[in-house]
């Protein structure tokens, strides 16, 4: 993972399906925030896991699919 450098990801809404771009702190190797969305302002679980230095998880949820445990 690199160390101090914002990476531009991409995914897909998942209340409006629009394609939105995120910047990921790659200093950190797991995050999980809720980021409104940049076209209809809903609120999204984002999930981010570096697998190693250049490959990463992303899943966007709606807020209320966070499952606990």
């Amino acid at each position: 993972m690199n160390q101090n450098y914002l990476y531009e990801a991409c995914g897909f809404c998942p209340y409006c399906s629009e394609s939105i771009s995120l910047l990921i702190d790659t200093s950190i190797q797991h995050q999980q925030y809720i980021e409104d969305c940049e076209v209809c302002c809903r609120p999204i679980t984002v999930n981010i896991d570096w697998t190693d230095e250049d490959n990463y998880e992303l899943s966007l949820l709606q807020e209320d699919d966070i499952s606990c445990g």
